[in-house]
């Protein structure tokens, strides 16, 4: 038998009339205004989890274009602590989260991609004095845009099942194939090239966690 796995989404939380940067989020994957966005986000989440035998677990936060990063540019230029105070009650809520489920091991984005929400989760992980093994994750997508990983970072061939239920998990996330990969088709030839996960080794606690990484290029 395998282990029992969570999947923990940071920010999911509605905001019932999205404007601006936040709405264009939402019209660029083909939804309409009055669609309820981050409902279909949480339906594919939990789609996925049932496709790989997961178990969803939604926090409330808002992501980056409903807490003021206003372009595209914005969300990959970092944490803007002062007008961004997320980070605080994310990791009291993570906290609370860990003590309530008690994994032995946790996994947690690396933020290859510097994407704002992803080195939010980042820091509120390095805060929390952790008892599980905490393993860094090289963030799929992003991490398809690196001909190689960081240095601490180890990427391993998946083997037939784990690559074939990595494609079932991405496939559910409908409303994001054609932003993020041209296609479903597109999605499941890419992913048949790409058929590798990136982690760092794992280590006891959170007093020793890997430099932030560096950009991507442009």
């Amino acid at each position: 038998m395998g282990d029992g796995v969570t999947v923990l989404t940071c920010f999911t939380g509605n905001v019932a009339r999205p404007t601006g940067f936040a709405l264009a989020c939402q019209l660029d994957k083909g939804l309409s205004p009055d669609v309820d966005y981050m409902l279909v986000r949480r339906k594919e989440d939990e789609a996925a989890c049932e496709a790989i035998g997961a178990n969803p677990v939604h926090l409330p936060f808002l992501e980056a274009p409903h807490r003021g990063y206003d372009n595209k540019d914005a969300l990959f230029a970092g944490h803007n602590p002062v007008e961004d105070q997320v980070g605080d009650p994310l990791a009291q809520a993570l906290a609370r989260e860990i003590e309530r489920l008690a994994p032995t091991i946790i996994y947690a984005p690396y933020g290859v991609g510097n994407h704002v929400d992803h080195e939010v989760v980042r820091k509120a992980i390095t805060s929390l004095r952790l008892a599980a093994h905490l393993i860094w994750w090289e963030d799929f997508p992003y991490a398809m845009n690196r001909e190689t990983a960081p240095s601490d970072i180890e990427r391993r061939q998946l083997d037939d099942a784990a690559a074939q239920a990595k494609l079932r998990g991405v496939l559910c996330y409908k409303s994001q194939l054609d932003f993020q990969f041209g296609s479903t088709e597109e999605a499941a030839q890419k992913l048949s090239r790409w058929n590798c996960e990136g982690f760092t080794s794992a280590f006891q606690g959170s007093g020793t966690h890997p430099a932030r990484p560096d950009p991507l290029p442009a």
